[in-house]
């Protein structure tokens, strides 16, 4: 099947989780709206994506609630029922994405190409993006925006954030002050680094003359990492984790001069806003999930970390597996990073 993608008349975009990803996918959408101003586009999210990405403009949003179990795809049949679409882009590999996928119906039905269409993908779309070699998960999407005929793929945000929750941002930090962020807690514990080498990097902001605040989301493991991160530091800490909204959040992440963190969320938001980052990895491969524009200040030990579990070629978005493996990360090696981001001659993405 051949398709003209100038004939669109509607689009489907599946990508339900997780936070970053999605920050990868807005990127990708907004260069089809660039180069399609006029073509309507419904996006099916799941819910704690479409927090934050819910007043993005020109995108229809439909909900897909994970928790809902089997109910799940009932329900999103039920909201795309009588909606027949051009052009799928299905850029999930998850069982439950291409599950969720059946309820679309869509003529033209877009997924990863071959080598990386798997859980069932290539059995649910007619068509693939091209392939690509050792791409960054951002570049991956954008293949989808070129197989629809997008020429301008540069990476641009625009993730619209509601005056009160910048109102909320500006109290918290004023302008011209320099904050450091830190988001230390992933979504596993072992993708976390320790908490007294969180602290040690607060006292070294500090003494260069940062404020420091801690954010994240109200989990419990991130409430204890953050009691144990001000428990171990001999200088002040403002603690908000659990306090924001995700819009507040990106307004925070916004305004502050640098961000630290491992391969979670924030990390990737802070790049949507321009905001310098230092990636903390040692799970995953930075040149796959690292911080887009922000891969240069990148901490990693990934390399020291899967040599030891794979024989020889490396596949591009294998994990390190190991509790331990973020104690490799050197507390003088994040300092050197935020020196050198701080200092005059750093040259900023904002």
């Amino acid at each position: 099947m051949t398709f003209d993608p100038k004939n669109m008349k509607s689009l489907c975009l599946l990508r339900l989780s997780a936070i970053g990803d999605v920050c990868h996918a807005v990127a990708m959408v907004q260069a089809i709206q660039r180069e399609y101003p006029q073509l309507p586009i419904t996006w099916v999210i799941g819910k704690v994506e479409y927090q934050l990405l819910k007043h993005l403009p020109g995108i229809t949003f439909v909900i897909f609630d994970k928790s809902k179990g089997w109910r799940s795809y009932t329900a999103l049949r039920k909201a795309l029922a009588g909606q027949n679409f051009d052009v799928l882009l299905h850029m999930q590999v998850a069982l439950r994405a291409t599950i969720a996928s059946l309820m679309i119906k869509a003529k033209v039905r877009i997924g990863f190409d071959k080598k990386r269409a798997k859980e069932g993908q290539w059995l649910v779309t007619n068509h693939a993006i091209s392939a690509q070699e050792k791409p960054h998960v951002l570049d991956g999407f954008m293949g989808f925006a070129k197989r629809i005929g997008v020429k301008d793929i540069t990476p641009r945000w625009h993730i619209p954030v509601p005056q009160a929750d910048q109102d909320y941002a500006q109290a918290m930090i004023a302008d011209n002050e320099n904050v450091l962020v830190i988001c230390p807690a992933a979504s596993k514990a072992e993708r976390n680094w320790l908490p007294e080498r969180y602290a040690a990097m607060a006292e070294h902001a500090v003494l260069k003359g940062y404020r420091v605040i801690l954010c994240g989301g109200p989990s419990e493991l991130e409430r204890n990492l953050a009691a144990s991160i001000i428990e171990h530091a001999q200088c002040n800490i403002d603690n908000i984790i659990g306090k924001t909204t995700l819009t507040q959040l990106l307004a925070v992440l916004k305004r502050a001069k640098i961000v630290v963190a491992p391969d979670t969320g924030p990390l990737h938001m802070a790049v949507t806003q321009g905001t310098a980052v230092i990636g903390l990895y040692a799970h995953s491969n930075p040149g796959r999930t690292g911080p887009y524009f922000y891969r240069e200040n990148t901490v990693s030990v990934y390399p020291q970390a899967i040599a030891p579990q794979v024989q020889g070629d490396i596949p591009w978005g294998k994990r390190a597996k190991g509790e331990n493996l973020m104690e490799m990360i050197a507390l003088d090696s994040v300092i050197q990073a935020f020196d050198r981001i701080s200092s005059s001659a750093y040259k900023w993405y904002k």
